[in-house]
């Protein structure tokens, strides 16, 4: 059995993401995001195909990100508020890795293993942030799972698709606890 690591096990059952919109300066430099990048490298991966991969978003790629999604609402005819809310993790971000699941063919590792794994980098990279000391938050939004959007804003192939967007920086407020799934009414124990 592995050491018990009872500092990991407080952290996990007290961790909690940071709202985006409260993150400020500074965020994480190359030198320090990259524990954290190599934290989320260390996910759950079936067959060993990395179906993923990351686009780290510095803070002056964001104006044209935000540029972007505004242009994709209007394409998709999406309100003027749906528009600004979506706008505004760019226009108050200051760094965020996109994470991407990259489909890999396989006849042995079902497509949506290689989703799963995706996730898990995601969640991943947010504890990893977190734990670290930064504030940090997983979003996504319909600009996200746009193709087009995707493709003009970082490049993405067809077998590509946004997993996550992990924003990282500095927490500004600690947000309140909120209420946590009831376990004995999600959980069903089989003892035959």
């Amino acid at each position: 059995m592995p050491p018990r690591n009872d500092a990991a096990l407080t952290f996990l059952l007290s961790r909690r993401s940071r709202p985006a919109k409260t993150l400020v300066a500074p965020a994480p430099d190359r030198a320090a995001l990259m524990p954290l990048l190599r934290a989320a490298a260390r996910t759950p991966d079936h067959g060993k195909l990395e179906p993923w991969r990351f686009v780290v978003i510095e803070r002056p790629a964001m104006a044209r990100l935000a540029d972007l999604t505004s242009k994709a609402g209007a394409r998709l005819g999406k309100s003027a508020e749906d528009i600004a809310k979506a706008r505004s993790q760019f226009e108050l971000g200051h760094l965020a890795v996109a994470v991407v699941e990259v489909q890999k063919a396989s006849p042995k590792i079902p497509a949506i293993e290689q989703t799963y794994s995706a996730g898990a980098v995601c969640l991943a990279l947010l504890n990893a942030a977190l734990a670290a000391g930064w504030g940090a938050n997983w979003l996504s939004g319909w600009a996200s799972h746009d193709p087009d959007f995707s493709a003009e804003a970082f490049g993405l192939h067809p077998h590509e698709r946004i997993a996550g967007l992990i924003h990282i920086a500095t927490e500004a407020s600690a947000p309140p606890e909120r209420p946590r799934p009831d376990l004995d009414a999600l959980t069903t124990w089989m003892d035959q």
